[in-house]
């Protein structure tokens, strides 16, 4: 994936429609919110099971859900001038000190929660 490509089409996509105006970080951040609330509401009364093995059509909803997360996420990100690659490296390696192998192998407490 050409991460630069995709924030290229999706500012020209903005700026030929007039909408730069309205893509401000709060403004982004809510669009992100709401799209991954719409994604969350398509399992919302899906038993485990049910959760793995969506249908056709709820397979077809939450690759547009994904879709529209990860654009508001790039928009939002280039708007800020966030190298998104590096956020996330960043991010992993304070994870894999926060949940080291030995302490959270299996283990589905957060960091700050368990009693070590």
């Amino acid at each position: 994936m050409d991460i630069t490509k995709i924030q290229n089409q999706l500012q020209k996509f903005a700026f030929d429609r007039d909408w730069e105006q309205f893509h401000t970080p709060k403004n982004l951040a809510m669009a992100l919110s709401v799209e991954a609330s719409e994604l969350v509401e398509i399992f919302q009364w899906l038993n485990a099971e049910e959760s793995n093995s969506p249908n056709q059509k709820q397979t077809e909803e939450i690759n547009s859900e994904v879709a529209d997360i990860a654009m508001y996420l790039l928009r939002f990100c280039s708007v800020l001038g966030i190298d998104l690659e590096k956020a996330i490296e960043s991010k992993l390696e304070r994870n894999a000190e926060k949940y080291p192998v030995n302490l959270s192998k299996g283990n589905a407490q957060k960091y700050n929660q368990r009693g070590d």
